[in-house]
């Protein structure tokens, strides 16, 4: 396996990790890791729901640096560990979250998109009385409006998440109908320098491939994209590099024969 880095991954100081971050390091060095990095949620203005307290995708940064400034020293000959954060993007909340990104030293910054005007595409609210089509465009429209005013990140997260949650997931999705809409988005974020990830966490879902798609992965390197990271979206350690030979040969079939680390936020570059 030539993907010997997972740049997604979650522990207990996630709202829904339970993991503490040395039981996913040991599982790391198990899997054959040489780099990872916890990218814990921060969400800002996550939507209330009944079934969640009210803070339950805020991060306590500072535990948080704590402790990984600990596992860093404790593992520093075994594996190379990167602080990281993976920010809920909305557009209202660019000033915050400009603010918050300035305040710490990541190394690595995921932008996601989880909410969408005011819900989560998780719940199924959000494609009641119309057609999926029409709440899969909005959620890529949501994503234009939110990169144009914030671009103080590293890659964009699981570009089609929508996909794990839409009524029928990804059965009857294909990149054409939306080519229009993620053409700007891609434009953008390489217009940027920012990248994408790969992210296998779908596959786990049920899902045909990963987030994003191979065809959105062939069109970002047509257009000339270059950054690629690998990402398990791990919550729990067994899933950890969790089919990283399956986008081993994906990224190949897209056109990239390399993926990208980060560290102090600048882009590393790995052959395949």
């Amino acid at each position: 396996m030539s993907i010997t880095a997972d740049f997604h991954m979650h522990s207990s100081h996630s709202g829904d990790g339970n993991t503490p971050m040395e039981e996913m390091i040991r599982q790391a060095l198990n899997t054959g890791l040489t780099h990872l990095c916890f990218t814990e949620h921060q969400d800002f203005d996550y939507p209330a729901s009944p079934d969640l307290p009210p803070d339950y995708f805020l991060l306590d940064t500072d535990a948080y640096r704590q402790e990984l400034i600990s596992v860093q020293e404790q593992y520093k000959d075994q594996i190379q560990v990167g602080f990281g954060v993976e920010l809920g993007l909305q557009p209202h909340l660019t000033t915050k979250l400009q603010q918050y990104v300035k305040s710490w030293p990541f190394d690595f910054i995921i932008a996601s998109s989880h909410v969408c005007n005011g819900q989560d595409p998780y719940y199924p609210a959000f494609y009641k009385g119309r057609p999926q089509q029409d709440a899969y465009r909005e959620y890529f429209a949501s994503i234009l409006e939110t990169i144009r005013t914030f671009q103080d990140f590293d890659v964009y997260g699981h570009l089609d998440y929508i996909v794990r949650y839409g009524p029928d997931k990804d059965q009857n999705y294909t990149y054409e109908p939306y080519a229009d809409i993620l053409d700007e988005i891609l434009r953008l974020l390489i217009q940027q320098g920012k990248g994408l990830e790969i992210n296998t966490g779908g596959l786990r879902c049920g899902l045909r491939e990963t987030n994003p798609c191979l065809s959105i992965l062939k069109r970002y390197r047509r257009l000339g994209g270059e950054i690629i990271t690998a990402g398990s979206d791990a919550h729990t350690p067994e899933d950890i590099g969790y089919a990283f030979r399956q986008a081993e040969e994906l990224l190949k079939a897209a056109g990239f024969s390399h993926y990208t680390t980060f560290h102090n936020r600048k882009p590393l570059f790995h052959r395949l």
